[in-house]
This record gives structure tokens, C-alpha cells and sequence, in this order.
């Protein structure tokens, strides 16, 4: 679009260190369940996976939360597991219980899947890129478009398992039993998944988030973060980075507490660190130089809630933010259950100043 410049969009100039009152707004999960457009759309697509590939629901969808809320990012609607099912794994979505995958117990089911440099994958995923040039085509131009795939760690642990587990009890035990096969999916995740990464970019993106979603079971042993989690993010930051100089991208690694959290920018050169609910910003803080940037962590069951207790809390975001790089989000995704005016509610708090 000529005349469009990117340091309009608010999400980018916090990327880059520049703190903005009252710092700008998105959630995880925006577009979803809690919006009746979106249950919808989700009728006429049919299954979930055929509403993630078909570009026009999946840009319908996207822009949905932006219409009605102007957030000013809004974030791909897809979802990570469609990198395994491009990698040849047996992905479904069952209604009320969640993704199901045909489990990679062993070594036979690794060596089934599809090499880094088979052209079907990106075959395969195809249609998340033109989803992102359409939705890049229909946002207002100030608002940041995020693409994601979720973190090699969170990842193989539902290729392994074949579901998401509290625990994680099967990835856990394959990772003690035999490491060098979950290194070796994880190897081939990084490679795939920063690839994916740059396509997104190609087609419009202007930043990722990598979700890191189960770093808080990760399994024991010496600086278990630091081998299943931030060394292979890093990786992947580090590739994107050489085909995109500069990318913007947030790493979001849920449950890692406050000591891991302060290590995710530092260890893999994250533009910024999403902060969970668990954590205390105001404490982080005091543990990050007042350059990096943070997002989140409004809890969701306080969204849900809504009243004096949603207003405290976002006040007491403001507060530990005050002057600072930060992006207004959750600390985890918005739940279905969330009434939309307790969105509107937390909206109007955190731009009462503007």
C-alpha cells in the first residue's frame, strides 16, 4: 500500500524499545470461541483444521477481534500443530477434548516423517501464507500483523504424546529414555519451523511470536530450560535473522517462573519476553534492564470476572510498566467463557488516558 510506513503500527515501535502510553493492545487467542462471529464463521468452515487452511475463513476470523476492538495487533489464526501435520504426523481435532495426534513413541515413527527439504511441506502450509498476505491486505495499515509457530519443545511434546498432557509424562520419559531421538525432532522442528517463520514474513508479516507453551515441565536435569527450550529457540532466531535482518520476534514461554523468564531475552536474542500470569511484572522487572521489552499478563480468569478486580489489575500493569517497552496482553489465551463486554471493560481501563 503506498504511503503505508510501518513505524505508524505501535507493536513494532515497542519491538524496537520505544515506550508508548497507554502501550498498545493485543490478546492471545483474540480471535475465538468468546466472539459470536467467530462461532459463525467456525460453523460454515466445517473442522477446525479446515477452517486453519482455508485462507478466506482463516483471514475472515483473523479480522474479527480488530473490527470490533481495534487491538493494535492482531495475530494469524492457525494453529502450531499444522507443522507436524505438514511434516506427515496424523493430526485431528476432536470436538470438546482437543488435538489428536497418531503419537511418535520411537524411532519408526521419526524416520516416517517428512525430511526437512521435502517440498510438501511447505506444500502443505501453503495456504497459512496466503492467509497472511490476505490479512496483511485487509488490516487498517497502523495495525501489526503477527504471525507464530509454537516452540520446538512444545511441539515435539504433543508429537509425542499425541495429546496435550498436565505432565507431560510421554515426552518427559522419552527425553530421559532416549534424548538423541527428541533432539533429533527437535533439530528438524527448528529447521522446518524457521523456514515457516520467514515465509510468514515474506507474506506480510511484521513480527512472530514463538510460543514456548509447556516450559513449566520441562523434564529434569542439568538446565533442562536451556537444552529442550531456549538453545533451540535461539536457533531459530538466529536463522530467521539471517534471511530477515532485524525480525521482531517475542518468545513466550509459559511457566519457566520468574528466573526463567528473565533469562528468555538474554539467552535467545527475543525482541521481547511475553510474561505469564504466574509471574509478578512488577518483579521481573526489577530483574530486566529497562530496555526490554515485556508483554502481557493480565490474567484470563480476572478478564472473565470483569469489575474492580479487572480494573485493579490493569491499573497495576500500567503501574509496573510505567515508562517502559510493553505490550498490553494476557498472560495466557482468552478463555471461550470471556464476556465480550469484560473485553470492552479492559479496553476502555487501558486507554482511559489517551
Amino acid at each position: 500500500m503506498v504511503g503505508v510506513r510501518t513505524e505508524d503500527r505501535k507493536v513494532l515501535r515497542v519491538l524496537s524499545g520505544e515506550a508508548i502510553s497507554p502501550p498498545p493492545a493485543w490478546m492471545m487467542r483474540q480471535a475465538g470461541r468468546y466472539l459470536p462471529e467467530y462461532r459463525e464463521t467456525r460453523a460454515q468452515a466445517g473442522s477446525f483444521l479446515d477452517l486453519c487452511y482455508n485462507p478466506a475463513f482463516a483471514t475472515e476470523v483473523t479480522l474479527q477481534p480488530i473490527r470490533r476492538f481495534g487491538f493494535e495487533a492482531s495475530i494469524l489464526f492457525s494453529d502450531i500443530l499444522v507443522v507436524p501435520h505438514a511434516l506427515g504426523q496424523g493430526v485431528r481435532f476432536v470436538v470438546g477434548e482437543g488435538p489428536r495426534l497418531d503419537a511418535l513413541t520411537g524411532r519408526a515413527e521419526f524416520e516416517a516423517l517428512r525430511e526437512v527439504d521435502d517440498p510438501a511441506i511447505f506444500t502443505h502450509l501453503a495456504p497459512v501464507f496466503e492467509a497472511v498476505s490476505r490479512i496483511r491486505a485487509g488490516l487498517p495499515h497502523e495495525t501489526t500483523l503477527l504471525g507464530f509457530c509454537g516452540a520446538p519443545w512444545t511441539v515435539a511434546s504433543y508429537m509425542i504424546g499425541g495429546r496435550g498432557t498436565p505432565d507431560l509424562a510421554p515426552a518427559r520419559a522419552l527425553a530421559t529414555a532416549d534424548p538423541s531421538l527428541v533432539e533429533a525432532l527437535i533439530d528438524r522442528l527448528v529447521r522446518v519451523q524457521t523456514e515457516y517463520l520467514i515465509r510468514q514474513f515474506e507474506a506480510g508479516a511484521d513480527a512472530v511470536q514463538i510460543f514456548e507453551s509447556h516450559a513449566g515441565v520441562l523434564p529434569e536435569g542439568s538446565d533442562a530450560l536451556a537444552r529442550w527450550s531456549l538453545q533451540p529457540i535461539a536457533r531459530m532466531i538466529e536463522g530467521v535473522r539471517t534471511r530477515v535482518p532485524d525480525a521482531k520476534i517475542i518468545v513466550f514461554c509459559r511457566g519457566s517462573g520468574i528466573d526463567g523468564h528473565a533469562r528468555v531475552v538474554p539467552e535467545t536474542h527475543a525482541s521481547a519476553v511475553g510474561v505469564d500470569w504466574g509471574v509478578d511484572l512488577a518483579a521481573l522487572r526489577t530483574r530486566l534492564p529497562e530496555t526490554t521489552v515485556t508483554q502481557g499478563n493480565l490474567h484470563p480468569e480476572t478478564l472473565i470476572a470483569g469489575g474492580a478486580a479487572l480494573d485493579a489489575e490493569v491499573d497495576a500493569i500500567l503501574e509496573a510498566t510505567r515508562g517502559l517497552p510493553h505490550i498490553f496482553n494476557l498472560g495466557h489465551g482468552i478463555t471461550p467463557q470471556t464476556p465480550v463486554a469484560h473485553v470492552e471493560q479492559m479496553l476502555a481501563r487501558l486507554r482511559r488516558e489517551a
